[in-house]
């Protein structure tokens, strides 16, 4: 690591962070996908990568629990054009069904816009486990940046295919165990459901902070036994008013997850205080100090972070207060992360 990069602070360079890294000098790689083809509520989601590392230049590199993390290399990937066209074009057509109710019925034109849909989604998915598979292949950390919740399912796909019995730690307001949600095979409400019935190689799927879900998604995950295990907001809430601490809730959430996970984060699983303009806020959900606390726990466990996404960062008009709280997000997964591959040291 070159002398000059040691005191280095965030507003000195131009990449992610601030920092000069080139992707071949980097442990972590960002991959940003601009992509919000599905959603059903709020929309804003594709601009997250780029609001995500505007803000980037504002966050302090010396890490109060993981000791310069930046020193490993850190790099995010020009945002990918073709993403951009393809959303834009698969979001054109996912307003006609979303407008409809999700019911296409005997329609032609909305099976027509329901088609390229889920044509596009396809080729998002390949795409994204493609480069994801390709820096996985080359000794990188794959940090996806979405995007809608839907965008890192090639990479889960890649990361399982590279590491067996790979779980995932998934922290969010909703289940997102919803099959084909208004039609729609790779809807954002849907990408659990679609990696737990896609990929067997998953091993185990740990949910935080639900509390936003239905009747059939609850049915679904107790039908998976002891591949699933979730931790309602509800029942950690109840839990912490009877006196329970978060730091004995962590043990129990990071004993539910194999040797190797992936973590996926929906910004929706914190307060919505911290994330106002996410796509589909729901009262209650983690502060931010919680989840850093609970990766924490899971960085020092011994188990190894080999990669993770962040989605459904949403800027506000006139506010940069969701891409700020998702930068120093983003920052704290890939300190956690290079933690627990002992790349970088804890404090």
């Amino acid at each position: 690591m070159p002398e000059e990069i040691l005191d280095l602070d965030s507003t000195s360079g131009s990449g992610i962070f601030g920092l000069p890294f080139k992707e071949s000098e980097a442990a972590v790689v960002y991959l940003p996908v601009p992509w919000e083809a599905t959603v059903s509520y709020g929309s804003g989601a594709s601009k997250g990568p780029s609001s995500i590392l505007k803000a980037s230049a504002q966050v302090d590199l010396y890490d109060v629990d993981v000791l310069r993390p930046y020193e490993a290399g850190l790099h995010m990937l020009p945002i990918p054009r073709e993403v951009r066209s393809w959303n834009k074009t698969a979001r054109a057509a996912a307003l006609k069904v979303i407008r409809a109710g999700g019911n296409v019925g005997g329609s032609r034109r909305l099976r027509q816009a329901l088609d390229t849909v889920n044509a596009m989604s396809a080729r998002l998915n390949a795409f994204v486990r493609r480069r994801s598979a390709e820096l996985m292949a080359a000794g990188k950390i794959v940090g996806l940046v979405g995007g809608d919740h839907s965008a890192p399912y090639g990479a889960i796909q890649a990361a399982i295919e590279s590491n067996a019995g790979l779980g995932l730690l998934h922290i969010d307001a909703h289940h997102d165990l919803r099959r084909a949600y208004e039609g729609f095979v790779h809807s954002h409400a849907s990408i659990l459901y679609n990696v737990l019935s896609d990929f067997p190689g998953a091993s185990k799927l740990v949910q935080v902070g639900i509390r936003d879900f239905s009747e059939r998604e609850a049915e679904f995950a107790a039908m998976q036994g002891s591949r699933v295990a979730v931790f309602y907001d509800r029942d950690l809430v109840r839990a912490k008013f009877s006196g329970r601490n978060w730091a004995k809730l962590c043990d129990e959430i990071v004993a539910e997850l194999p040797q190797s996970v992936w973590i996926t984060f929906d910004i929706d699983g914190l307060d919505p205080r911290f994330c106002p303009n996410t796509g589909t806020p729901v009262p209650g959900g983690l502060d931010f100090n919680e989840a850093n606390f609970l990766l924490g726990v899971l960085a020092r466990s011994g188990r190894k972070i080999v990669g993770f996404d962040l989605n459904e960062v949403s800027p506000g008009r006139g506010s940069d207060w969701d891409a700020n709280v998702g930068a120093r997000l983003l920052y704290k997964l890939t300190a956690w992360t290079l933690a627990s591959q002992g790349r970088a040291k804890l404090r």
